[in-house]
């Protein structure tokens, strides 16, 4: 393998390789492949093969029309951004808010605290249950759940139902936190994906930043309780939206024939059909041009017409994994121990991640109201600018450099892609995370001008862009069938902010911004170097764990 990735001989093709482009000097194992049976993209992508391959059914999200795919995206993104924005919306108003419950500040962020334990509680609930039976059912159950606590939120007067209000919003947050990146893999093509999830990541950060930026003005005119009540109609358009226009994007796309297809019926003349297997996800048959005008739903056998508007409506299409329930549920502790998987989950909980994100949100409301900068609660507001200008530059870059990367990575690798191609993204994240923490923690503790510790929380902001669009391009394209699973597992850093927000302030307090922010710094400047053995031994682990007998029968959707 070029590029100083390992190769692996004991598995014929390795989960997440895909044969993607056409060109001349294929690798020898690959020089039979019937190319022009395959689909290819259109227009500047003309010369890739669409990875996975569609079937031929006009209810296979990967064939419906780009303006659905990119409506669909545009509704549950818009979403993630509220829910992105629920949570820090309030730090700017955290020394009202104290007063008005009558508690200390201390115990108002252990409440978020709370919410964020929660999160990560409600996605071993809602990914898994996402799995079986679909993503929309989530969705709208989720969109409920946000509703209700938006307008219980307003209407709180006392830190318990506050605190109740909190706890459960976390698990209405949790299927727009990490749910959206299965619908991308559920919608669009390898090629296509990075962009899309770099639009996902716009939608959630620009919400957390933006969140803030914006609930400043709305406490300081009209008090903290009006935040709550603009989510609550924002949350009422949005389930309303959901509702007409989110379809069921999960497809059971195990066979485009209605049946198996021998050795010798491969080698047969007319009627024959040549299979390749595109990777462990992907067992691609091509169908000559005189059988191409049937269609075959997923289990084989009957024709599928495409489905009407209301049948689009439908709460519940179906099963769509046929594994005990109990497994489906156990599965993300399981993945945690895959090394790709641990790995995203480090770069997501001690890397550029949200949970040091979401440390910058708490302490900010301490930082900058007291001296020397004496900011109002406006002004603290007014903090967010910086990540959500940089987090917004950082979407619109690393979304197509990644896809760029791969494509280019993959010409130069004679058109076979590995998901390894999605990481070298991160040594843009690596430079602007060590900037951003370091730099906080040194203008923070030294007093420098306002901009410095501004800037450089944009900067911290802006590396998490990086880091979140090669994490999950990475995943969803080495796991692409326990996508669900493998995003609770990256997720449980929610439970690490847990416990680190409930006593953050403290440790600020007792060690200072310096020390604080620079352990975090170098907690990581590790993990995120961990990408380089990642990248040597990607491919390796990937066929370990497809050749595993036992993971493999416990991975199984179909028993």
């Amino acid at each position: 393998m070029p590029f100083g990735i390992l190769d692996c001989k004991k598995m014929e093709v390795v989960p997440g390789t895909a044969f993607m482009t056409d060109q001349d000097d294929l690798p020898p194992e690959l020089a039979d492949i019937p190319r022009e049976r395959l689909k290819h993209g259109t227009g500047r992508f003309k010369d890739v093969i669409l990875v996975p391959q569609p079937s031929d059914s006009p209810n296979d999200p990967l064939n419906w029309p780009q303006w659905k795919k990119e409506l669909i995206l545009f509704i549950v993104g818009l979403s993630a951004a509220v829910v992105g924005a629920y949570g820090p919306m309030l730090s700017p108003g955290f020394v009202e808010i104290a007063d008005n419950l009558h508690i200390t500040v201390e115990v108002l962020a252990q409440s978020t605290a709370w919410l964020i334990l929660c999160i990560g509680l409600g996605l071993f609930l809602t990914n898994p249950l996402a799995k079986i039976i679909g993503r929309r059912p989530v969705y709208l159950l989720a969109m409920v759940i946000m509703f209700v606590t938006s307008v219980w939120g307003a209407a709180v007067t006392e830190y318990n139902s506050w605190l109740g209000s909190r706890i459960l919003a976390g698990v209405g947050m949790a299927p727009y936190e990490v749910l959206v990146q299965c619908t991308i893999g559920d919608m669009y093509f390898v090629h296509e994906r990075a962009t899309r999830i770099a639009v996902w990541n716009l939608f959630l950060l620009t919400g957390i930043s933006g969140g803030a930026l914006i609930a400043g003005y709305i406490i300081e005119r009209d008090g903290y309780r009006w935040t709550f009540g603009v989510c609550a109609i924002l949350f009422g358009i949005l389930l309303i939206a959901v509702i007409f226009l989110v379809p069921e994007t999960a497809y059971r796309r195990d066979s485009v024939l209605p049946v198996p297809v021998s050795d010798q019926e491969e080698r047969e003349g007319e009627g024959s059909v040549h299979k390749m297997k595109l990777g462990h996800d992907h067992d691609v048959q091509h169908v000559n041009e005189k059988e191409m005008h049937t269609t075959y739903d997923g289990e084989g056998g009957t024709a599928e017409k495409k489905h009407t508007y209301l049948q689009s409506l439908r709460v519940f299409t179906g099963r769509y994994s046929y594994a005990p329930g109990w497994k489906v549920f156990a599965r993300p502790v399981i993945l945690l121990f895959y090394p790709a998987v641990f790995w995203g989950f480090l770069i997501y909980a001690k890397g550029t991640t949200l949970t040091w994100i979401v440390v910058f949100s708490v302490v900010n409301g301490v930082i900058f109201v007291g001296p020397p900068y004496n900011f109002s609660i406006s002004q603290t507001g007014l903090i967010s600018l910086s990540p959500f200008v940089l987090t917004i530059i950082g979407e619109l870059i690393s979304g197509p450099l990644n896809d760029w990367i791969c494509i280019h990575l993959t010409r130069k690798n004679k058109g076979v892609y590995e998901p390894e191609f999605r990481l070298p993204l991160m040594i843009v994240a690596t430079i602007l995370g060590v900037v951003g923490f370091f730099g906080f923690g040194a203008t923070v503790q030294y007093q420098t001008h306002w901009l410095g510790p501004v800037l450089c929380f944009g900067l911290a902001n802006m590396s998490l862009v990086f880091a979140s669009t090669c994490v999950f391009g990475y995943v969803v394209d080495s796991y692409r069938e326990h996508n669900e699973e493998a995003f609770v597992a990256i997720n449980a850093r929610n439970l690490l902010t847990f416990g680190l927000t409930y006593f953050v302030n403290d440790w600020l307090a007792e060690q200072g911004a310096l020390i604080v922010f620079s352990i975090l710094g170098s907690l990581f400047l590790f993990v995120t170097l961990l990408t380089i053995p990642l990248w040597i031994f990607g491919k390796k682990i990937r066929s370990f764990t497809g050749r595993n007998e036992w993971l493999q029968r416990f991975m199984n959707d179909k028993a």
